[in-house]
């Protein structure tokens, strides 16, 4: 019928556009786990990102744990929304498809390097910090720990957003899948988010300061938006 310039059987249209719909439902359910999982794990890892003594004290270790494993979703939920939609997108650009799934890949890689070095922060205070004699560098290395987060949370977070975009906002204003909008948010928002990246590396200002938070709104509004 395809062939005759009919068009494809209607039931098998249906069927498309309902496995479309499932790719779109999972997808954005990804996405929102990336949200619901990321924004608390800040707070509750301030105990030790913000407290160089934490090795020493008495410390908030269920707290710090609970945040590590919301960063470690949220490293798995990235990856989840390139699975997720690659039955659409593939049909865009392979390469582009399997370029976002490298990209989040990389991001997660990236997030789980500095989950295990705060978890293994908690692990010195519970096996070191309690005790009378503590090593006198127990606190130079928890903090050199503290340190590889910080890189982790500025190149992983910081900067492979900017990548996802690439990939993913091409594809689909290329493919007209969602309101044009959204994907010139994200590629707009890319540029933004890297020079926002290296501004703070140069010391320009600090990563959780008002003015990072404006370079990097509009790639967030990208991804919730999306």
């Amino acid at each position: 019928a395809a062939a005759q310039g009919q068009g494809p059987h209607p039931r098998r249209k249906e069927q498309l556009m309902t496995n479309t719909r499932r790719v779109a439902l999972l997808g954005g359910i990804a996405y929102l786990v990336t949200f619901v999982a990321s924004i608390p794990a800040l707070p509750l890892l301030e105990p030790v990102t913000d407290h160089s003594h934490y090795v020493l004290g008495a410390g908030s270790d269920h707290q710090v744990i609970l945040g590590g494993l919301l960063e470690f979703v949220t490293a798995l939920a990235g990856v989840a929304t390139a699975l997720a939609l690659y039955p659409v997108t593939r049909w865009v650009s392979r390469t582009l498809a399997l370029g976002f799934i490298a990209s989040r890949l990389v991001e997660a890689g990236t997030i789980i390097v500095g989950v295990v070095s705060i978890l293994a922060v908690v692990t010195l205070r519970q096996d070191l910090g309690g005790t009378s004699d503590a090593p006198a560098g127990l606190v130079a290395v928890a903090q050199a720990l503290v340190d590889v987060r910080e890189w982790t949370f500025l190149l992983g977070p910081g900067v492979m957003p900017a990548v996802n975009a690439a990939f993913l906002a091409t594809m689909l204003y290329r493919a007209g899948l969602v309101p044009r909008i959204l994907p010139v948010l994200g590629l707009i928002g890319a540029p933004l988010l890297v020079g926002k990246t290296i501004a703070v590396s140069f010391g320009a200002f600090d990563e959780l300061t008002a003015t990072a938070m404006v370079f990097a709104l509009p790639i967030a509004a990208w991804e919730l938006g999306l």
